[in-house]
């Protein structure tokens, strides 16, 4: 058996090609991560305090904006922490951390996509059952479906990257602990594990999306039915921001996991703009063009002292 130095720390060494940008980048993602957070906390405030925003629909969207909240802050603090001048290290139990959360967030929204889909198909072709086909019980196993199954992906995702002995370099080339970027400091061949990952990593995405297709296929069916045009433009309008969030959210999966040569600066600035934007985009994406939830949004706002008290 071989004897390895056994690795304590890695170093991160950030975005690349982005030396002496590191005020700029602060304040620049400082604001992202702001702005998520407020973003998300306001649509989980509307969605509580308004009790004609406790359906199905809603119910997921405010467990996607729970996931938003936390999912930037697997990476962000870390990288505003040396971003603004501290330490670049961080622990060999903090980057198996990194690497668990990030990926249990995201498989976890991934699955909440496709249930979100699922709600909105039997909504818009089965509206008369609506109520019986997604009950209280239905929704809660669906939710924790997400959360699980999300879970069993990111412990065998982070148990295939962390078997490996890491021996040597400790210099991450990149912002946060993710699988291509600590494959390539492992002490050993990792071809076959790299093969793996892909397929692991690449086939539930891709699995969710054609469920996502399929319920999308039947809702745009069902809507070319209805006979009214208001009928069509309001079916369209519930399911319009659901569908920019998905393109958000599977655009940068796959240019960053399912792409054969990897480019680490485009890897990097496509992977913060998953990680800061598009959870700041999703609360925009799903209040702007709501009545429902913008209207709670003034009185939540106005509760808060933001708003004038005649809007």
């Amino acid at each position: 058996m071989r004897n390895y130095s056994v690795v304590t720390e890695f170093i991160l060494l950030g975005i690349p090609n982005t030396e002496d940008l590191e005020t700029i980048l602060f304040f620049l993602f400082l604001s992202f991560y702001i702005f998520t957070l407020m973003g998300n906390l306001l649509i989980l405030l509307a969605i509580i305090s308004s009790t004609r925003l406790h359906t199905p629909m809603y119910f997921f969207l405010c467990k996607l904006s729970v996931f938003d909240i936390f999912f930037p802050s697997v990476s962000s603090p870390k990288m505003l922490f040396y971003l603004s001048g501290n330490s670049r290290a961080i622990s060999y139990a903090g980057c198996v951390s990194q690497l668990f959360f990030y990926h249990f967030l995201g498989c976890t929204e991934c699955f909440l996509y496709t249930v979100m889909a699922y709600d909105r198909f039997v909504a818009i072709c089965y509206p008369l059952r609506y109520t019986i086909i997604m009950s209280h019980r239905i929704c809660a196993l669906l939710a924790f479906g997400t959360s699980f199954f999300g879970c069993i992906q990111a412990i065998f995702l982070t148990t295939l990257t962390f078997q490996l002995p890491y021996c040597g370099p400790n210099e991450v080339d990149y912002y946060f602990c993710d699988i291509p970027v600590m494959l390539k400091l492992a002490c050993a061949d990792t071809s076959a594990l790299e093969m793996v990952g892909f397929i692991a990593v690449g086939l539930m995405p891709l699995s969710c999306f054609l469920l996502i297709l399929t319920s999308y296929s039947r809702i745009v069916y069902s809507i070319l039915q209805i006979r009214s045009a208001e009928g069509r433009r309001r079916a369209f309008s519930t399911c319009s921001a659901h569908l920019t969030a998905i393109l958000l959210f599977y655009m940068p999966v796959v240019l960053i996991y399912l792409r054969p040569t990897p480019s680490p600066w485009l890897d990097a600035t496509v992977q913060v703009l998953n990680n800061l934007v598009t959870p700041m985009l999703n609360p925009l994406i799903y209040s702007l063009r709501n009545k429902e939830v913008k209207s709670s949004l003034r009185k939540v706002l106005h509760q808060l002292g933001f708003l004038p008290e005649q809007l």
